[in-house]
């Protein structure tokens, strides 16, 4: 699996989550909401030290990550995360 970001993603992590150099951006599986590959799953971020990365980028010096615990959750698509201005959040695109 693999992680790409496009220019716009990271600088809104930087802008929204003040990310930097040395910090990590786990994406997690969270309970609840939608997603075209899994039901009843979602997927969350959060500003966390990995414990056992699966798949990860990096930009600026900041590592993107996913646990090899929530590399099921992605069915063997990758993840592309770009930005929406209108709603002014991440979106996410999972690629075969």
């Amino acid at each position: 699996m693999n992680i790409v970001l496009s220019k716009a993603a990271v600088q809104w992590f930087e802008d929204e989550m003040f990310v930097k150099k040395g910090d990590y951006v786990r994406f997690y599986v969270k309970y609840g909401g939608s997603s075209p590959v899994q039901q009843g799953f979602s997927l969350g971020i959060n500003k966390e030290k990995p414990m056992d990365i699966g798949a990860m980028i990096e930009h600026h010096g900041a590592t993107y990550f996913v646990e090899e615990r929530d590399i099921w959750y992605f069915d063997g698509h990758d993840l592309h995360v770009d930005y929406d201005e209108k709603i002014d959040e991440p979106l996410y695109h999972y690629v075969k």
